[in-house]
């Protein structure tokens, strides 16, 4: 993992040591790498300190150096977390887990992570579901059956960002020839959701110190190989800490000028 900067060596030096960052940041000072990946944020003036800043983000790439993933939101005031980016992307990461269990299945829910978050921080919600030997939900497109859900309900304090459905499979029903979508053994389901950090216009903003419930559902109908069962709803929730924006500035000297 590395981390590609306009800032120079000095002030990364100075920001490594403080916050305690232990891969590597790399500097590139005129902007020339950002500018061949053509993320330069052409919307900072000339005149400005921040002139030769990217639009941030985040890439993936795999060991022949070709991109596979790109994470970058149109707010720059947005950033997706470290570990919302592990755990949908490697399974890994993870906050403190809650279960439910019903005659069908089990269903985990967890927070990608259950540190402090700042205004602007993507945050993915799972529900992790392990289903009863022989048991299938119905997935998204299905008809005629009820199609699985994970619904959370919207706040002022943070964007619901639509749920994400791994890929489902065909049954194939002989007894009333029919092929439907369907999740089988174990399974999981993300929903993101972005703290509020404002906008150009004035957006709202999450408050620093604010404890966020998240409430939402999860529901689903479940068959068998010899009955279908009524849809259920299963409650869930997540807490969210807020913490405050690091507004800590490098020394004077250090500081980034505007070119001349």
């Amino acid at each position: 993992m590395a981390g590609i900067s306009y800032d120079s060596g000095e002030i990364l030096r100075h920001f490594t040591g403080r916050v305690g960052i232990h891969y590597p940041l790399l500097s590139d000072s005129d902007s020339s790498v950002i500018r061949s990946f053509g993320i330069f944020n052409s919307n900072v003036p000339r005149d400005h300190a921040w002139y030769g800043v990217p639009f941030p983000g985040i890439y993936i790439v795999d060991a022949g150096g070709r991109v596979q993933k790109k994470y970058f939101e149109e707010n720059y005031r947005n950033r997706f977390t470290g570990d919302a980016i592990l755990t949908r992307e490697f399974g890994l990461a993870g906050g403190r887990r809650t279960e439910t269990r019903t005659r069908h299945l089990t269903l985990t829910t967890y927070l990608s992570g259950d540190r402090e978050r700042r205004p602007g921080s993507r945050i993915t919600l799972v529900a992790e579901v392990s289903l009863q030997r022989k048991m299938h939900l119905y997935a998204p497109g299905v008809k005629g059956y009820h199609a699985v859900s994970f619904t959370i309900e919207e706040k002022p304090e943070f964007t619901v960002h639509p749920t994400e459905f791994p890929r489902s499979e065909i049954l194939y029903l002989p007894a009333i020839k029919e092929r439907v979508p369907v999740y089988t053994g174990k399974v999981r389901f993300t929903r993101d959701i972005t703290l509020a950090a404002g906008s150009t216009d004035g957006g709202p903003v999450v408050k620093p110190g604010a404890e966020l419930e998240l409430a939402g559902i999860f529901e689903y109908q479940a068959c068998d190989d010899k009955a279908c069962y009524l849809t259920q709803k299963i409650p869930v929730k997540f807490q969210v800490q807020v913490g405050a924006q690091d507004r800590s500035r490098v020394p004077e000297p250090l500081r980034r000028k505007p070119p001349p």
